[in-house]
């Protein structure tokens, strides 16, 4: 796929995936550093950096690892994925975060419709998500679903999920019909636009379903007054609701 298309499809539809984007020996790596992190790392950190299943055991998500690692830290500056990434936010990428979603077999929660600059609050919304299949995703264990086009229509409003992990979601419902999962072989990547409504099912399979996750804004774009107060004030309902 020549870097042309997948601006095209990316502008157009809100996302692209991009088959085979990593070798099996990076792949491995990065598999490698994930399990080491988890394992390592993960005791050490804030208690805001690691969000564990119901279970209290299973991880579901790990924020900020950039911020822990080395490993992640250098891993968003590859030369070839600041190439793209710099065609797809209009300018020098800024790697904003590395996360993983884990989606354990059997107790891998889901993921309300909702869209990421709702959190980001970046204005303009030159902001993506670079996700790396580390394992086969198949829409038994819980497969990003992306409703095509929706970046183009605006920030929505949000509301308090009550989804740990995943504390804000569209306050209007969406047609879940309308959306196209992204059934990923390991090694893939899904780029999606900040404002694309995406979300996921619970991982009812056996299969777990790792994703790395990177996002990038360009480093032309700012904090939105209006978008931070209104996160501010879901923020502050939500805990409200909690307390």
């Amino acid at each position: 796929m020549t870097e042309e298309a997948i601006v095209r499809e990316y502008q157009e539809r809100g996302f692209v995936q991009i088959p085979e984007f990593y070798s099996a020996d990076q792949l491995a790596q990065i598999r490698a550093a994930v399990e080491r992190y988890n394992r390592e790392v993960v005791p050490g950190v804030p208690e805001n950096d690691v969000v564990f299943e119901a279970d209290g055991q299973a991880i579901r998500n790990c924020w900020r690892m950039q911020t822990h690692d080395p490993f992640f830290t250098e891993l968003p500056n590859e030369e070839r994925l600041q190439t793209l990434i710099a065609a797809l936010v209009n300018g020098t990428p800024d790697c904003m975060g590395v996360e993983t979603f884990n989606k354990p077999a059997k107790v891998g929660s889901g993921v309300p419709p909702h869209q990421d600059n709702a959190y980001f609050c970046q204005e303009p919304p030159d902001v993506l998500t670079v996700w790396v299949a580390l394992d086969e995703v198949t829409p038994e264990n819980g497969a990003v679903q992306y409703v095509a086009g929706s970046h183009l229509e605006g920030l929505q409003v949000h509301t308090p999920s009550g989804v740990k992990g995943n504390s804000f979601g569209l306050a209007e419902e969406v047609d879940e019909a309308t959306a196209t999962p992204a059934l990923l072989k390991a090694g893939d990547v899904l780029i999606h636009h900040c404002q694309t409504i995406h979300f996921s099912a619970p991982n009812v399979s056996d299969q777990p379903r790792l994703g790395l996750l990177m996002v990038f804004r360009g480093t032309h774009t700012q904090d939105s007054p209006a978008m931070k107060a209104a996160y501010q004030k879901a923020r502050a309902l939500l805990e409200s609701q909690a307390s």
